[in-house]
């Protein structure tokens, strides 16, 4: 019989680890859409990527900002992760960092289209299956 720890090990290593920003400016949140073609292609998402071995999700944000979004980052108010499974099979591990601070205007480098919305807005778009749950928490900020 395989162990309880050993199965949690084995869920959390294949899940892949995800920085994201919740970029906020005037009310709002900035949102990029997926490059059409792409995995889950035209859904919305946070901006942000994937982890590099040995990369801190700190250094992962200010890392994908720069490269996506032509932007530096100098304040996180903090960060929240949570774990979503996709239906298609995918497992991610998302750390949500809520950042107040940037510099520089975003300039979209990697999206089909980047939008700033707000919360109403947010909650009806189509957004990554992952990032619905988190989404409805977002009202106390």
């Amino acid at each position: 019989m395989v162990g309880f720890a050993w199965i949690v090990r084995y869920i959390l290593a294949r899940m892949t680890r995800v920085a994201v920003a919740l970029l906020q400016k005037d009310g709002k949140v900035l949102l990029c859409q997926r490059k059409k073609g792409s995995r889950y292609g035209l859904k919305w998402e946070f901006p942000g990527g994937k982890l590099e071995e040995g990369e801190s999700t700190l250094d992962c944000l200010r890392r994908e900002l720069r490269e996506e979004l032509s932007i530096e980052i100098q304040n996180i108010d903090r960060i929240e992760t949570h774990q979503a499974q996709y239906d298609d099979g995918a497992a991610f591990e998302v750390s949500y960092c809520f950042v107040s601070e940037f510099s520089g205007a975003p300039w979209n480098n990697a999206f089909q289209e980047i939008r700033w919305v707000t919360l109403t807005e947010l909650k009806v778009m189509d957004v990554l299956e992952g990032n619905r749950p988190f989404i409805t928490t977002l009202d106390r900020w």
